[in-house]
């Protein structure tokens, strides 16, 4: 396990890819590394590329600052040789296409994924999720795909990949700042209580310095560059300490 709240993120190297893991379109794979460690990998290569594991990162390492559980992240040296011995055509190509640097995420042996009916996390609890999901923009916390794990009678959050969507665009900040979250369908939202009381308490922690930590972990190559050029992390961080301000998306999540 890595350091609560990483300053860097690990580096480790991949040893022997397990098995795929069908249940996402970006077909992430259980793999087993050189520091004795299993890591569901989220590959460069996929369709979804780098940026997905840029607002992994950001979005996992923030809620993880706001006392939320995300299980360790690493980052995953991966050897093209690994990707010419699977068989699985498909798998070989990721692999092939994914050679570098990826993302792991601890894996939780016995979690099972959330379902609302065995057992149910705090309401207060439930409320910071969805103030963390209305704040990043996460379109990927339904009932049809909660992205939340229950491991030890805790709750876990993961696959964060469908968050800062305006990395893909950059649309005007203002846009951005001002987007309705439709919490509608939120896999939390029919018993989460308390969102005023969530956002004085995470509202007051985040901060272009909270924004700049996070964003530092995020390799290079992996942040999208902003549409009126200029170096990537000052934009996502302008981008995000906008959203915060404008709180548009918390009053529809209040609503």
């Amino acid at each position: 396990m890595v350091a609560t709240v990483p300053t860097v993120l690990p580096t480790v190297e991949a040893t022997r890819y397990v098995t795929p893991l069908r249940e996402g379109g970006s077909l992430p794979g259980l793999v087993e590394a050189d520091d004795d460690g299993t890591y569901v990998v989220k590959f460069r290569g996929a369709g979804q590329g780098p940026a997905a594991l840029a607002a992994e990162i950001v979005t996992g390492e923030l809620a993880r600052r706001l006392g939320l559980r995300v299980p360790d992240l690493v980052l995953v040296e991966l050897d093209p040789e690994i990707g010419r011995r699977e068989p699985d055509e498909e798998v070989q190509d990721l692999l092939t296409a994914s050679a570098g640097l990826n993302l792991g995420v601890d894996f939780l042996p016995g979690s099972l994924g959330y379902d609302g009916m065995a057992w149910r996390p705090a309401a207060e609890e439930a409320a910071r999720v969805l103030w963390l999901d209305g704040f990043v923009g996460n379109v990927d916390r339904s009932w049809r795909n909660p992205n939340l794990l229950v491991w030890h009678r805790r709750m876990w959050l993961i696959d964060h990949g469908a968050t800062l969507l305006f990395q893909h665009g950059w649309p005007e900040r203002s846009a951005w700042a001002a987007r309705v979250y439709d919490h509608s369908e939120h896999a939390l939202a029919g018993f989460a209580a308390g969102l005023p009381a969530a956002d004085a308490e995470l509202g007051a922690l985040v901060d272009g310095s909270m924004l700049g930590e996070v964003l530092e972990l995020v390799p290079d190559s992996w942040l999208a560059q902003p549409s009126g050029g200029g170096p990537p992390r000052p934009a996502y961080r302008d981008y995000l300490l906008a959203r915060l301000a404008a709180r548009a998306w918390l009053a529809e999540a209040a609503a």
